[in-house]
């Protein structure tokens, strides 16, 4: 390829990164809000916050983009532009999955640690920035991480917009050269090397968090067994 195509390519990585950054930022925030509201005490926030999750999460990520693209303008009167159309769509799409991640998290933590909470007298919001959080937030990561690299491949969806992502301009790059093999290779390739990276990433936060959270007991040092009594009692 010319100068000009991998200048081009390199564009849409660009265009990519931007978007998963913003579209899992949004996502996170998500995330915690309707997890966390899943399991408030009150039902009417519970029953809310499932209404959310089941509605973005049983539709498709790309008839929301097309909604969120076409049909939102004519019916509020304003227009989004591809980026922030696409962060909206997506984020809100896989913000229904991560939540039901952070509620399973949370749900998972001993109900004696929340228990201990209620004797100190803490505040639900005590409880959980205290107590919940800190044992829950380690046990989401890796899952969380198989949602981003699965973020980082819907992000393919917005090319049809026409925004100029990786999918997007690989496409011109093989309608400009007719050769659909090395190119698609190429892209194939780009994308696992962010996703590696993403990996390598959060697998390093998972291990910076659980650092301080169960810490295993140190090893004792063996002990030879004191020799058996012989007749009588006598050694």
């Amino acid at each position: 390829m010319t100068s000009g195509l991998w200048e081009l390519v390199l564009q849409g990585v660009w265009v990519t990164i931007q978007l998963l950054v913003f579209s899992s930022l949004l996502a996170a925030a998500v995330s915690f809000v309707v997890g966390v509201a899943r399991t408030h005490q009150l039902w009417v926030v519970r029953f809310l916050a499932g209404v959310y999750t089941e509605v973005f999460r049983g539709t498709s990520a790309l008839v929301m983009i097309f909604w969120v693209f076409f049909v939102l303008p004519p019916a509020f009167g304003w227009q989004l532009v591809p980026m922030w159309a696409g962060t909206l769509a997506l984020g809100l799409t896989y913000g229904a999955y991560g939540s039901e991640i952070v509620r399973g998290a949370l749900g998972a933590v001993d109900p004696a640690q929340k228990e201990g909470g209620i004797a100190l007298s803490f505040t639900p919001w005590q409880r959980m920035r205290l107590i919940m959080l800190p044992q829950a937030v380690p046990e989401m990561i890796p899952p969380f991480s198989n949602l981003l690299i699965e973020l980082l491949k819907g992000t393919a969806l917005v090319s049809i917009m026409g925004m100029g992502d990786l999918a997007f301009s690989g496409n011109l790059v093989r309608l400009a050269l007719q050769e659909s093999a090395e190119i698609y290779t190429y892209i194939l390739l780009i994308y696992f090397v962010i996703a590696f990276l993403l990996t390598r990433v959060m697998r390093g936060l998972e291990k910076k968090l659980k650092a301080g959270v169960g810490k295993t007991a140190p090893k004792r040092k063996a002990v030879a067994p004191e020799p058996a009594a012989g007749i009588g009692g006598v050694r």
